[in-house]
């Protein structure tokens, strides 16, 4: 599955601890969170729904959904859990209005580790009530994760490499830190995402990757 949201791993990868978009002599400094960095893969923001099912005509086009307004809200207080909370809104509109109608929708709530490695998965459902008349109906989901501090904490001597003054004219002034595979390999371990978006079916997923 290709991930929307991997170029933004780029900023929290070179972050340092403790200081928060400040320039200064030596570099630009950006504070680092535990706190997983959430978004939707990429084709599984939106599922269609056609009638009849094995139909891939726009006539038979019967429910359209989309996801939205993704709000995350991380709990990076002291304890050996960070809680990363995710509420989003689904809309939905059916192509043909009728009576009162209600559609389920399931949708996954996943958390991955070094931008590849899935850790945690769950499956959860959210309802569109349409009401007699109306093409359109709205509902709110939410998706809760927790992701250990001590494997999302950069170890010290990876932190103090990454964070090392670098004046211009030294030699590894211009060495990414990040070239050393060793340092780029504790980077990933301590990255986490989590990951909410449709639960597709392989013919859904392939519909919305090649529309």
């Amino acid at each position: 599955m290709k991930l929307r949201l991997l170029p933004l791993l780029l900023l929290p990868l070179l972050a340092s601890c403790g200081r928060g978009g400040e320039l200064e002599d030596g570099g630009v400094y950006v504070t680092r969170s535990a706190c997983p960095v959430v978004g939707v893969p990429a084709a599984t923001g939106d599922i269609t729904l056609f009638n009849p099912p094995s139909s891939r005509d726009a006539a038979a086009i019967d429910v359209t959904a989309a996801m939205t307004n993704v709000f995350a809200n991380c709990s990076d207080a002291a304890g050996d859990r960070i809680l990363s909370n995710v509420a989003f809104t689904v809309v939905g509109v059916r192509s043909r209005p009728g009576p009162a109608r209600q559609v389920v929708l399931p949708y996954f709530d996943a958390v991955v580790q070094g931008g590849t490695q899935v850790v945690s998965k769950r499956v959860g459902y959210v309802a569109l009530n349409f009401a007699e008349g109306s093409l359109r109906a709205e509902t709110r989901g939410q998706a809760v994760a927790q992701v250990s501090r001590s494997v999302a904490t950069l170890p010290d001597d990876v932190r103090r490499i990454l964070t090392r003054p670098r004046r211009a004219g030294e030699a590894e002034a211009a060495v990414d830190p990040l070239a050393d595979p060793g340092v780029r390999a504790a980077v990933a371990r301590a990255t986490f995402e989590h990951l909410v978006g449709f639960q597709l079916t392989q013919d859904q997923l392939r519909y919305n990757a090649t529309r």
